[in-house]
């Protein structure tokens, strides 16, 4: 399990900080993971199911099949 910082959790998905905390407060977005004081992390994983979840999405909207179907 490898935990990330801000700026590579932002770089990944592409999201500016302030909406990515605002996913966050409404339930849409991995939680933080408090490292100390004034440290958060975030884990990999869960960034990266996120970005799939976004991609598998899509993909049904535009009608494309879905991996292993």
């Amino acid at each position: 399990m490898r935990l990330i910082r801000l700026k590579e959790v932002l770089d990944n998905t592409g999201l500016s900080r302030a909406y990515m905390y605002k996913l966050m407060a409404e339930g849409k977005f991995p939680k933080s993971v408090s490292l100390g004081f004034r440290s958060v992390a975030w884990v990999e994983s869960e960034v990266q199911d996120w970005i799939l979840e976004r991609v598998t999405e899509r993909d049904e909207q535009l009608g494309l099949p879905q991996p292993g179907v």
